[in-house]
């Protein structure tokens, strides 16, 4: 019997090191939907496009996308770009990309597919809320604004400062929080594990103490 995991939360709370630990744990597959959206985003930014060019232009380039998993690596294209994917201006550029409403009916639409008729554990915004509602498992993993700034900056993927990831991130969340779009919110049902003061162990062994010993290998 196949099941979903859905793990939504905001940006830097440990979503996808979490959701592959737990994926290797139990055995199933596991689908990061936000390198998908920085793939669409280092695309576009690529092709020399921003924030203000036409949704006609962007719609276009869109259709010339196609983006595959192989071993926890993103190919954009047939390039694997996973190491490009959360540079700085990737970072600034991800939330008004993943905001249009036709990049998220496309992408939604591939994850539904990769997802079918396997168990899998997938990490976003909107997986519980939009991609898999009557998923098994929803989880909300959050973390204080500082301390996700903190786990950023000791991963070495940006060049800010602390206080300047900080600042990014509480307006990322904010943004991501109020878009029309797919908002960044707490699924019906879903679980809030706060990881604040946990480290990674705990946290996976917080969200494992929620599901089925018959799920659990």
């Amino acid at each position: 019997m196949t099941y979903i995991i859905a793990i939504d939360g905001p940006s830097g709370s440990g979503k996808s090191t979490i959701s592959q630990i737990l994926a290797e744990k139990l055995n199933i597959e596991y689908l990061n939907t936000g390198l998908m959206y920085r793939a669409v985003t280092k695309y576009f930014l690529d092709k020399g496009y921003g924030e203000k060019t036409e949704d006609k232009i962007l719609k276009k380039l869109l259709d010339e996308i196609t983006i595959d998993f192989k071993e926890n690596n993103l190919f954009l294209n047939g390039c694997d770009v996973t190491k490009d994917l959360r540079t700085d201006e990737v970072t600034a550029n991800v939330s008004w990309v993943s905001a249009r409403d036709y990049v998220r009916e496309k992408m939604v639409d591939l994850q539904r597919k990769i997802a079918e008729n396997t168990s899998f554990i997938l990490d976003g915004r909107d997986i519980g809320s939009v991609v898999f509602p009557n998923a098994k498992y929803k989880f909300y993993l959050t973390a204080s604004a500082l301390t996700r700034a903190k786990r950023r900056y000791d991963q070495g993927e940006s060049e800010m400062t602390v206080e300047e990831i900080e600042k990014s991130i509480i307006k990322r969340d904010n943004y991501d929080s109020n878009r029309k779009v797919s908002p960044l919110k707490v699924a019906e049902g879903a679980i809030i594990v706060d990881s604040s003061d946990l480290n990674i162990k705990q946290t996976v062994e917080k969200i494992l103490s929620y599901m089925e010993k018959s799920d659990v290998l």
